[in-house]
């Protein structure tokens, strides 16, 4: 599969030779282009900082809430602010210990580590739609070359049948009207028109890739000769279990993920009817008595907990909205293996028509239409043909290559559209393509 072969075509060769790239200026192939892209993209980078970022806070979040020190003297008399004057007067030092409710710790961990193993998957969809995205750049840009060289090859023929009408009319060898020869001037025109709009999507299109490319610069890009070579084979026919095969593509992968987290906060959610604990432990120290006898120190420990007392109004309804969320992601998930089913299907079936027009065009209509246009060149020389008709064929033939040019690309496109819907090879544990 094309697109495979694009994510793991060395990501990190690419970075390396990023510099070297722009100043051979060496051809742009499309395999080139995707691996640096893949390699350049922020958006990887953001995903593994997040993932970092959320693993640190699993960690935390397992472990128990900072115990609570706190230092008072008690019952100090106002009258003398004697510290041994009353027996009851002491000084105090607290400490208390919160302990969560139930199995709380465990699931917000459970819960962080589940929001973190999102983001693996999400760079291996990222990978692939950076694959598409620049395919369809390159390609763009591919097609507004070649079909600028095509124009340009037609223009120096129009150039050359203009020659040839003039000096026809002019010696009047060959039967040649002065209308002719505004025509031929006119399709000039056009031809330019034509040029001057290719010319102008190329340049378009190639600000476009150069977002992907920050170190390329624009102009600098220049594109391989030849296209790709991307078989169909895996696509020739729909997998009857085309939606149990979707089940592994990342992005449902990642909804899969989205639904492990809100099951796990139903469970935490339940957890919420269950008492919070608070363990309280406390030294007194006393003075000694006027006298000067000794008088004992005081340790004091005690139990708190909260009751739930009305579930109803507070602990029911996170329960109700837990469980609200995962049935909307259960929707979600169906919504989208829908939708990628069908975007598969309908675009193989535009695989299947280009590749039927690319026979067609192969096999019998670019032939036919250079035939004509030879022939009706072959009988205006011999006086035998209409100027315009030799127009009309060079016109048909130019055409013709055009729309050859535009299936061949559009096939190309179709191709790597459908190799995003299969599932993705191994990939490191930080969502880089494996080389």
């Amino acid at each position: 599969m094309f697109i495979e072969r694009l994510r793991y075509a060395g990501i990190f060769a690419a970075l390396m030779g990023g510099s070297t790239f722009c100043q051979a200026q060496a051809p742009l192939t499309l395999e080139h282009a995707v691996s640096l892209a893949q390699a350049a993209d922020p958006w990887l980078d953001r995903s593994r900082h997040r993932q970092a970022a959320t693993a640190a806070q699993s960690i935390a979040a397992g472990a128990l809430p900072d115990p609570i020190v706190s230092l008072n003297i008690a019952n100090l008399p106002l009258d003398s602010l004697d510290f041994g004057q009353e027996p009851m007067t002491q000084l105090k030092v607290q400490a208390s210990q919160t302990f969560p409710r139930g199995d709380t710790r465990k699931l917000k961990r459970r819960q962080l580590q589940e929001q973190g193993e999102q983001q693996p998957l999400m760079r291996r969809d990222r990978l692939a739609r950076v694959s598409v995205a620049v395919s369809k750049l390159w390609l763009d840009a591919y097609r507004h070359r070649e079909t600028i060289r095509l124009i340009k090859n037609d223009r120096a023929l129009f150039e050359h049948l203009v020659d040839i009408a003039e000096s026809n009319y002019t010696s009047g060898v060959v039967r040649t009207q002065q209308h002719d020869l505004v025509r031929a001037q006119l399709e000039l025109t056009r031809l330019e028109d034509r040029l001057v709009l290719a010319q102008q999507q190329q340049e378009a299109t190639l600000a476009q890739l150069g977002e992907w490319l920050p170190h390329v610069a624009p102009r600098a890009i220049s594109l391989s000769e030849t296209l790709p070579t991307m078989g169909d084979e895996q696509h020739a026919e729909v997998p009857d279990a085309i939606s149990q095969t979707l089940l592994s593509h990342p992005k449902i992968k990642t909804i899969d993920q989205q639904l492990a987290m809100t099951r796990t906060g139903i469970e935490l959610a339940r957890q919420q009817h269950k008492p919070q604990w608070k363990l309280n432990t406390g030294y007194g120290y006393r003075d000694d008595d006027p006298l000067g006898n000794e008088r004992s120190d005081f340790f004091s420990l005690g139990l708190s907990f909260d009751v739930p007392l009305f579930p109803a109004q507070r602990q029911d309804q996170e329960v109700r909205s837990a469980l609200a969320l995962d049935a909307a992601l259960k929707t979600e998930k169906a919504l989208a293996l829908r939708s990628m089913r069908a975007s598969y299907e309908s675009t193989r079936s535009r695989l299947q028509r280009l590749n039927q027009r690319k026979t067609l065009y192969e096999q019998r209509l670019l032939k036919e239409v250079h035939d004509q246009a030879q022939a009706s060149l072959t009988a205006y020389t011999n006086d035998a043909g209409d100027f315009a008709e030799v127009v009309r064929a060079r016109i048909a033939e130019l055409n013709a290559n055009i729309d050859f040019l535009n299936i061949s690309v559009d096939r190309l496109l179709a191709i790597t559209e459908l190799d995003y819907f299969l599932p993705s090879g191994a990939t490191h544990s930080d969502g880089v393509p494996t080389p």
